[in-house]
């Protein structure tokens, strides 16, 4: 499907969901949301991430792409630009959070 806008063709595409994983543990929850999208200025490596550890229902920890903010990380009501590598530099990263804000690995208990 294409789109004409302003003599433009612009191809659309909508995202595809590749990977969804849930973990709950108590009052714990890791997701990790990943979607094959088009390449664009927005989303240069044709992805879009929304990776998040909550606790007691607050978002201690979140890594994600949303539009128009390229990548940044959330952590206790902060937001801050983040230099994206690769999805699994990112999950690393992210683990290590995890890791620092619970005192423990995610896989511990």
């Amino acid at each position: 499907m294409t789109i004409l806008h302003s003599g433009y063709i612009i191809p659309t595409m909508k995202a595809k969901l590749v990977l969804h994983t849930k973990e709950m543990k108590g009052d714990e929850i890791v997701e990790v949301k990943i979607w094959q999208v088009p390449r664009s200025g927005d989303k240069p490596h044709g992805v879009k991430i929304s990776v998040v550890y909550i606790k007691n229902g607050k978002r201690l920890i979140g890594y994600d792409n949303a539009e128009g903010r390229g990548y940044h990380r959330h952590e206790s009501g902060r937001e801050e630009a983040y230099r994206f590598v690769d999805i699994w530099k990112m999950l690393d990263d992210f683990k290590k959070d995890v890791k620092r804000i619970r005192g423990r690995e995610w896989d511990e208990d």
